[in-house]
């Protein structure tokens, strides 16, 4: 059958590229439209189907964990992995009612068990967040160890995600209490004493030797972002009184902060170091575990992220690969905002400590450039902190905060985080359903309105064949919403082209099929990717053949499916019906 092709062809000197275009025409139903790459050629092409629909399916590749990898034999039709929950709600609802928004949940002492886990796992969890600064390694450990079971025993895919405390000025421990309350006119001391046992009543540690000497008297001091205010008034050595003006709940390890004359004093922040003594062992023991994603806290410039990762890279096992997350929470985060999105992996949005430092009337506006940076500079986004904070009492949100979850989910985040509506809340379950549900009604509503936004997305390859990638990237997410075809497929490696699909956000689902266990995980947390584990060959014909017979075999997909599929080995686009 002859072929029609477009070829572009990259001159090798200063002359203009040869550029012909032949009369175009519509291919037939069952033939596919190849975009192949070579050094000085690429081209669209239709192609015919492979005579043989059951061609030898190659080997499996199962991961342990992320740590290593061997060969196994030949597949069946449960050699295809991927996530439960997710395979249930394709089947129930279809391609085009599957959530896109990833969604974060952070475990604490209402979800360390085993059953609490699997219940945040089927309720939709993507990604499980242990926040170091409560509880010991060993606590951290055992809820590692039943997360990786639960992936295992039960077939899910939740990542894990280690965020370190940071060396900002915080709260101690408030002498083994969960909590206490702060009422107004009360008067609370705030000391750099250590205590080992009888401490005062209403007295506060404090982890910063000069907080006494920086302080001063009319000072206002803000808890976790303003949850609770003090104001200073007395000064006696190294404690600090002071009476409360906003009632609240106070918690271990809490954030604080100090402003005077309206303005935030942090001077002495600012010489604190990004990543403290017990933040390092932190990450050690994160590498250790392999843990998915480390999380770094009141990131100031890129060069931090750059250290850690450098860091990482020597400490890990073979294979491991741990991607940072810069938590933009600090005036210093948004003064650097684009080289510290550019050199980490990631980036969170942890509006409760940013609201600390900046005017709160500023705090959506900082947050919609976030989402617009890492999104432009292909990173994944979430946005965290006090999205359904009545929950953590309540079992119904306000509507103020469906309505704030509304918009971060109109900006086309990448996943949402739930703090302690998930590790401490009386209704987690409850919490993350509102998520869910949120998210896919506003994405729904996206979808029918045909809302394309006109987001400019730069270049981000460095390299000839990165920007063909991007093209072709590019190209699949516009024929998939023109076309309105029912799924992308891409087969990575290591995850890249399906992170520059999940960029361009199409309409459509997009089925990330990977070797790896590790990178299966990590994708987990970008929108719109539905990752499978799968082993593949260089030969497209016969995994989109074996991919089409175990996904039918699974009632995933169905004969008749439009579907759209790339791949970074080959670097191709091929469009066809499911036969």
């Amino acid at each position: 059958m002859s072929s029609q092709s477009l070829h572009f062809f990259t001159p090798s000197s200063t002359a203009c590229p040869n550029i012909t275009f032949p009369k175009p025409s519509l291919p037939a139903p069952n033939r596919r439209l190849a975009f192949a790459s070579s050094p000085r050629t690429f081209s669209i092409r239709a192609v015919s189907e492979s005579s043989d629909p059951n061609p030898a399916p190659p080997p499996v590749v199962v991961a342990d964990n992320g740590a290593g990898s061997r060969v196994v034999a030949a597949a069946d039709s449960s050699s295809i992995e991927v996530d439960k929950v997710t395979e249930a709600e394709l089947k129930e609802n279809g391609f085009r009612s599957s959530r896109r928004t990833k969604l974060v949940c952070t475990i604490g002492p209402a979800t360390c068990g085993s059953e609490q886990l699997e219940a945040l796992a089927v309720g939709g969890m993507n990604v499980a967040r242990i926040n170091m600064c409560h509880g010991t390694r060993e606590w951290h450990k055992r809820v590692i160890e039943r997360v990786r079971r639960l992936n295992e025993v039960k077939g899910y895919a939740v990542a894990i995600m280690m965020d370190t405390e940071g060396s900002e000025i915080h709260m101690g421990d408030l002498g083994g209490a969960p909590s206490a309350k702060a009422e107004d006119g009360e008067v609370w001391t705030f000391s750099v004493r250590a205590y080992d046992a009888n401490r005062p009543e209403r007295t506060i540690t404090v982890n910063y030797d000069g907080f006494a000497e920086d302080v001063k008297v009319g000072d206002e001091l803000l808890v976790d972002g303003g949850m609770v205010r003090f104001e200073v008034i007395e000064k006696i050595g190294p404690d600090v009184k002071c009476m409360c003006t906003d009632p609240g709940l106070l918690l271990p390890r809490a954030n604080l902060t100090f402003w005077r004359d309206g303005s935030l004093v942090r001077e002495r922040n600012a010489m604190l170091p990004t990543i403290s003594s017990k933040d390092w062992l932190d990450i050690d023991f994160g590498i250790a575990e392999s843990v998915d994603f480390i999380a770094v806290s009141f990131v100031k410039s890129a060069e931090v992220i750059n250290h850690l990762k450098s860091y990482i890279a020597a400490r890990s096992r073979d294979n491991s690969d741990i991607s940072v997350i810069a938590k933009i929470e600090s005036i210093d985060s948004l003064k650097n905002l684009e080289e510290i999105i550019q050199a980490s992996d990631g980036a969170m949005v942890a509006r409760g400590d940013l609201g600390a430092q900046i005017p709160l009337e500023q705090v959506p506006a900082a947050q919609q450039r976030i989402v617009q940076v890492c999104r432009q500079l292909n990173k994944p986004v979430i946005v965290a902190s006090q999205l359904l904070e009545s929950m953590i009492e309540y079992p119904t949100p306000t509507r103020a905060e469906v309505a704030d979850v509304s918009e971060a989910v109109r900006q086309r985040s990448d996943a949402l985080m739930l703090s302690g509506e998930s590790a401490m809340g009386q209704f987690p379950d409850k919490a993350l359903t509102v998520l869910r549900s949120v998210s896919v009604r506003i994405e729904k509503w996206w979808r029918d309105g045909k809302h394309h936004e006109a987001m400019e997305l730069p270049a981000v390859g460095s390299s000839f064949s990165d920007r063909i990638s991007e093209e072709i990237c590019t190209s699949a997410a516009k024929m998939a919403n023109n076309l309105e075809v029912d799924a992308l497929f891409v087969y990575t490696k290591t995850g890249h082209m399906a992170s520059l699909l999940s960029r361009c956000r199409p309409d459509c689902p997009i089925f990330a099929f990977t070797t790896s266990t590790s990178v299966r995980r990590r994708l987990n947390l970008q929108w719109g990717l539905i990752p499978f584990r799968l082993g593949f060959s260089d030969d497209m014909e016969s995994n989109l053949n074996r991919t089409f017979s175990l996904l039918k075999a699974r009632g995933m997909i169905k004969s008749g499916d439009l579907v759209i599929a790339v791949s970074d080995m080959l670097q191709s686009i091929q469009v066809m019906n499911v036969p």
